[in-house]
């Protein structure tokens, strides 16, 4: 599985910013029909909801891509 952490300066980043972010989508359109869709996990589980915050450990995963979240200190 391919891992990679990206370091937050806020409290949070929404799902599809977390996704465009990473590169593991190129749009927003894209990261909204692949939430929607059900390819999306926020920790282990399915999430439906593109504005989903994702916070300091959190964890999202993308066709065998694992995003993790660290605030930065």
């Amino acid at each position: 599985m391919n891992e990679q952490t990206i370091t937050i300066h806020t409290e949070f980043i929404r799902m599809d910013a977390l996704l465009k972010l990473s590169g593991l989508v190129m749009t927003g359109g894209e990261a909204k029909a692949l939430i929607q869709g059900g390819d999306v996990t926020f920790n282990g589980e399915v999430c439906l909801m593109r504005g989903k915050k994702v916070r300091d450990g959190d964890c999202v995963e993308l066709d065998g891509c694992r995003v993790t979240v660290k605030a930065a200190t």
